[in-house]
């Protein structure tokens, strides 16, 4: 099996956390619009947030319904993503792993 080139796991790399931050990002949002229930979903910058969290959080919501009128799968996702974001590219995860024993092949 050949090992990856370095440049190309040094970008997976960033582009992988770049787009687990803009995830988490985006779900953190989406629990400060849980407070705000009068706002539209016809609202372009609501429609920026909801559009690609709803596909998770709908499906997480047949599971886990909200506790006491209160919905927590954003929370829940939230904490998900980071866990994730944190097995890829953290200081021990998966690709930062592979990036570290690549450059020392290097």
């Amino acid at each position: 099996m050949t090992a990856l080139p370095l440049p190309l796991l040094s970008v997976s790399s960033w582009v992988i956390g770049l787009l687990l931050a803009a995830w988490t990002l985006l779900f953190l949002f989406r629990i400060v619009l849980t407070w705000y229930p009068q706002l539209s979903n016809d609202n372009p910058l609501v429609a920026l947030v909801v559009v690609p969290t709803e596909p998770l959080l709908a499906p997480t919501r047949r599971v886990i319904p909200p506790i006491g009128g209160v919905d927590v799968t954003p929370v829940i996702w939230v904490g998900l993503v980071s866990l994730l974001r944190e097995l890829l590219v953290g200081q021990q995860g998966l690709v930062t792993q592979l990036l570290i024993s690549a450059a020392s092949v290097a």
